[in-house]
């Protein structure tokens, strides 16, 4: 007897084993399956094999970390999950797993843990569900939110915002405040009232736009509005009830559009030809018009009067070829044209075009065919906005373009020319001195001969300095080397150096003698300077008294030049220290008109100013200001000009 009831249940448990396993193998969207204590594949569902892609065969008594992507292996997360189970009884998670192929997805994962009667632990009961489908579309739901949210921040032409139920404002929208001109924090939780003109409020309108809302889902109107500094504006609005899941009311989205223009419009339009309606008549920097198929202007905009100088009463009716030079309607282009756009659907050029006066401008124009909708041809659109300051400002850059391109190859030829005259001429000069030394006791006319050569090489050689200052200069390559040095005594000895040539041009060199005047500077760069100032004075106050005098003014040192020549002349003095410019004419004084500019450019390179003005007393007088300390060594590089 007793071994027929074990028997019997045994046949039961194994019945019960058998129902139980045929019940998870026709489960299909869950993964379940046991773990042995150690996390390692002991069964295995049908549900298992469709989310994995592993079989039973392939699955069994391996690891589940197999499941897992790698970062998460390192992590220890496998084991953790188990430790957590094993002490809380179950541990539940979403994130991402791996199938057999290596694609991931997203997982809702629970371990159960199970344990036998007296408390000992068999392994765990895992469930997989696949949530990838669900995430998505929740990132995708995000992901739309955000956008809509980014959308109705960004609207500026549109008032987007939402009421509560009693019809406070709970938020605002750019295109709000820039349409009615509330901020938030002034229209937050204000009624809606504050948009409707007092006669409106009175009647109820803006509770029966709610009410209508409430009703039928949402209510759209077109009225007057009124804005926060009391002006008010034509407005389209659309009113919606927004509802949650169980139908609760929980307040009103309201769009707001500005219709002022387009009702002005409307009204103008009504009293316009039906052609009309199609261009915009208030643009003021565009000529819009239509032509019949034939080419006569059909409508005339303002932009139109204005570009071409025509009335609409003058020219509609008109053929358009009257806009075209002569040249154009010889070559018959104004038909061409039209037949362009027939063929193509629009035709766009750029070219000169005529006004009423006859004068010319250079214009881009836009021809589109224009049909209906059966494709009959009704005639064509014609913009035409007038180009020629922006023609004419191109045409000064390319010629800007080629004079900087002439002024380089100039400064090029300048710099390869003094370069390659240098080493021929110093050579020169070396030679004639050592000549007229051999015959100075011997010829003196030979001598003296050789001296005029001597000082005309000499003239030669400075010009060909100054034009390699020149191609320094402008390239950027003017460098100085500072020292310490007395600036008075700096100028007493170039004083005595140029005593003869001062003599030579009837000038009495006169010095006010000053105050020693110790500062950094070039010093051959200065001498440079004052020499080509004191040798200006001769030239042009040859005969009279040139005086130097020097000073010195809180940290910058002063040197000035003055003659008593017939001065300067006052339309050239913006020029003066320019290249090539002169104040005299080349036929009474030679020089290329180089060494202000030197002069200047040195000087700015010690970080100084140098100046020209006309003393009241006559003459001219060139004043030099320099600091005391020396230059940044970088300054000069910079201080070219082009």
């Amino acid at each position: 007897m007793r071994d027929q009831s074990a028997s019997a249940v045994l046949d039961i448990a194994t019945l019960q084993e058998e129902r139980a396993r045929m019940l998870l193998d026709n489960i299909k969207d869950y993964a379940i399956f046991m773990l042995d204590p150690s996390g390692h594949v002991k069964t295995w569902n049908t549900g298992a094999e469709r989310l994995t892609g592993y079989t039973l065969g392939e699955i069994q008594g391996r690891h589940f970390s197999l499941f897992y992507p790698p970062a998460d292996i390192v992590a220890g997360k496998c084991e953790r999950e188990l430790r957590i189970a094993t002490a809380e009884g179950r541990f539940e998670e979403e994130g991402w797993r791996v199938r057999k192929n290596g694609e991931l997805y997203w997982a809702n994962v629970i371990l159960t843990v199970m344990r036998d009667p007296t408390g000992k632990l068999l392994g765990f009961a895992k469930v997989t569900k696949d949530l990838t489908e669900r995430r998505t579309a929740q990132e995708l739901l995000r992901q739309s939110e955000e956008r809509f949210r980014l959308l109705v921040s960004s609207i500026k032409d549109y008032a987007i915002f939402m009421l509560d139920p009693e019809g406070r404002v709970e938020s605002w929208n750019p295109g709000a405040q820039r349409l009615k001109g509330y901020k938030p924090e002034e229209i937050l939780g204000q009624p809606l009232t504050r948009f409707y003109r007092e006669e409106d409020v009175a009647k109820g309108k803006p509770w029966d736009l709610l009410r209508q809302a409430t009703e039928h889902g949402h209510v759209e109107d077109e009225g007057w509005r009124v804005r926060k500094d009391g002006s008010v504006f034509w407005a389209n609005v659309v009113i919606t009830a927004v509802r949650d899941e169980k139908g609760v009311l929980r307040g009103y989205a309201k769009i707001t559009k500005d219709l002022t223009e387009r009702r002005k419009s409307e009204e103008l339009m009504r009293r316009s030809e039906e052609r009309f309606r199609l261009l915009v008549s208030s643009v003021k920097d565009y000529a819009i018009f239509m032509l019949d198929p034939e080419g006569r202007v059909v409508t005339w905009n303002s932009g139109a009067a204005r570009l071409k100088g025509y009335s609409a009463r003058e020219i509609v009716g008109e053929h358009f070829s009257r806009f075209y030079p002569p040249e154009e309607l010889a070559k018959n282009k104004p038909a061409r044209d039209l037949e362009l756009a027939r063929r193509d659907g629009r035709f766009e050029e750029e070219g000169w075009r005529l006004r009423k006066d006859g004068t010319t401008f250079w214009a881009n124009v836009l021809i589109t065919a224009m049909h209906d909708p059966a494709g009959t041809l009704l005639g064509f659109a014609k913009v035409t906005r007038d180009l020629t300051d922006h023609k004419r400002v191109e045409e000064e850059r390319l010629r800007l373009a080629q004079t900087q391109e002439a002024v380089r190859l100039r400064d090029e030829f300048l710099s390869i020319a003094a370069h390659e005259l240098k080493t021929p001429l110093t050579a020169l000069l070396l030679q004639l001195q050592s000549l007229r030394n051999r015959v100075a006791s011997l010829e003196p006319n030979i001598a003296t001969r050789l001296g005029r050569a001597l000082h005309s090489t000499g003239r030669l050689s400075d010009l060909i300095e100054t034009l390699l200052d020149v191609s320094r200069i402008s390239t950027g390559r003017l460098t100085l080397h500072p020292e310490r040095f007395d600036l008075t005594a700096m100028v007493k000895d170039v004083a005595e150096r140029l005593r003869e040539a001062a003599s030579a041009a009837g000038c009495t060199l006169l010095i006010r003698d000053g105050q020693p005047i110790e500062g950094t500077w070039d010093r051959l760069r200065i001498e440079q300077v004052l020499t080509n100032l004191l040798a200006n004075a001769f030239k042009y106050a040859a005969g009279g008294p040139v005086e130097l005098s020097m000073g010195r003014e809180g940290s910058e040192a002063l040197l000035i030049v003055t003659d008593s020549g017939p001065g300067l002349p006052e339309k050239d003095m913006p020029r003066l220290f320019g290249r090539f410019e002169r104040a005299a004419s080349i036929n009474h004084y030679g020089g290329l008109g180089l060494g202000l500019y030197v002069c200047r450019e040195i000087v700015q390179a010690h970080g100084g100013t140098i100046s020209a003005e006309n003393p009241p007393g006559g003459g001219a007088r060139f004043t030099i200001r320099l600091p005391t300390e020396a230059p940044d060594p970088g300054a000069a590089s910079d201080s070219g000009q082009p």
